[in-house]
């Protein structure tokens, strides 16, 4: 999973959330700060995403350990996978390898190579996301 860091970054540079089964999130207003680390993961079965004329809710079912019915998806923290970010990333991506220290993610956009090196692979790939949501807002 990328740090909250990153997520936080992605989320602020205007990556946008689609919820679907297997997303993991966090509670990510400062109200909510109770809940410490805890990570939710989006279920047909415990929570859902619900879509409204006014914005996506994010229904809790009633199995969680403390009361809370739902929250705005803009309340919520999102934490892509690995495998959402390279989907992001679509055709600029290049590679995936392994370095001495963790993962490089290289990328072609708008014409530039660029090499993202991180501890872990998903963190390589958020990083070069990152880069091009910031280039293209």
């Amino acid at each position: 999973m990328i740090s909250r860091e990153l997520a936080t970054k992605l989320r602020d540079a205007g990556l946008r959330w689609h919820p679907r089964a297997g997303d993991q999130f966090q509670l990510a207003r400062s109200d909510m700060e109770s809940t410490g680390s805890e990570v939710f993961t989006v279920s047909d079965m415990t929570i859902e995403a619900h879509e409204y004329p006014t914005g996506t809710v994010l229904g809790f079912n009633g199995t969680t350990e403390w009361a809370l019915d739902s929250v705005a998806i803009g309340d919520a923290l999102w934490f892509p996978r690995e495998d959402q970010l390279r989907e992001a990333l679509r055709a600029t991506f290049v590679r995936l390898e392994l370095s001495r220290d963790g993962w490089v993610v290289t990328t072609r956009f708008r014409g530039d190579e660029r090499r993202f090196d991180a501890p872990a692979a998903e963190e390589a790939y958020g990083l070069a996301l990152l880069e091009q949501v910031l280039a293209s807002a």
